[in-house]
């Protein structure tokens, strides 16, 4: 048994709640100067592409996902974790899902090319309407975009967080029950409804008197704001998920993401065994689902 599954398997003890189930994702970058263990390969798609909230939901439900440049399914995701540079200014090859939703809404699919990481960059995917590029709306014509102008869309994009320069090879998404080779994550990120939150968060106050806090954009939630963003500040974060995961990665209308790094999850852990007396978790109104 893993390291991960261990720390796992103790914290739904300590909930003491029969049967609950949270679904809980390991993320591990893999970057140039990295090997990519050859026994995650099976975990690669080759003829569809993947995105990272769809990756990320896949993995909470017990499949592994290898995600590379070849087979994210999300140009704004493939950005935030490194994999293609984010000024690039030519399309990345190959069928992307979000950018086939664009293509879906169109009369004439055959005159349709993808946006580059420049254009997602720059803003005017996001502000399609206000930037005149209609071939890259989701919902049609009347589609007012994700923000009013390129403008806004350049300040949102400025305070997401992303591994740039690109130097990621591979991100690998993985339930803590993965046990073909010894992996520990780099980040472990939490498909909980706010009940659970409100018990994690405790546990990790409870050790070390700490406020756990919450910051999410309007899109990139997932890639962004909870792997790349605890990733990077070394802190647990919170969101509210965004339009691609409650879209496309199908998350559920009660539930809200939790991510952290892997060290923090082992302190939450800690801290929610040794609080079980303080805060009562199968007395909250809800908790047993």
């Amino acid at each position: 048994m893993n390291q991960f599954q261990t720390q796992h398997k103790q914290l739904m003890a300590a909930l003491e709640i029969p049967n609950l189930s949270i679904p809980t994702v390991g993320v591990k970058f893999y970057f140039e100067d990295d090997g990519i263990p050859k026994e995650l390969s099976d975990f690669e798609t080759d003829e569809i592409s993947i995105t990272s909230c769809q990756a990320n939901r896949m993995a909470g439900l017990g499949d592994a996902v290898l995600l590379t440049e070849k087979s994210i399914g999300c140009i704004a995701a493939a950005i935030t974790f490194g994999l293609v540079d984010a000024h690039q200014e030519t399309p990345m090859q190959g069928e992307r899902v979000y950018t086939n939703i664009m293509k879906d809404t169109l009369d004439d699919k055959q005159v349709f090319t993808p946006p580059s990481p420049e254009e997602f960059s720059n803003g005017s995917v996001y502000a399609c309407k206000e930037s005149g590029k209609t071939e890259y709306c989701l919902f049609g014509s009347e589609d007012s975009g994700r923000f009013k102008d390129a403008a806004t869309a350049r300040k949102a994009i400025g305070e997401m967080t992303a591994l740039q320069p690109a130097k990621t090879r591979a991100v690998f998404f993985f339930p803590p029950e993965f046990d073909e080779i010894a992996i520990e994550p780099d980040v472990v990120v939490m498909n909980v409804r706010p009940v659970e939150l409100t018990r994690l968060a405790e546990g990790y106050q409870f050790l070390t008197g700490e406020r756990v806090e919450g910051s999410m954009g309007a899109v990139r939630v997932v890639n962004s704001d909870l792997i790349v963003r605890p990733y990077l500040t070394k802190k647990i974060n919170f969101s509210s998920y965004c339009i691609g995961a409650r879209l496309i990665g199908k998350y559920e209308a009660n539930h809200l993401g939790m991510g952290m790094p892997f060290s923090h999850f082992k302190i939450i852990v800690k801290g929610v065994e040794a609080s079980r007396t303080g805060y009562p978790f199968p007395k909250f109104p809800g908790a047993a689902q």
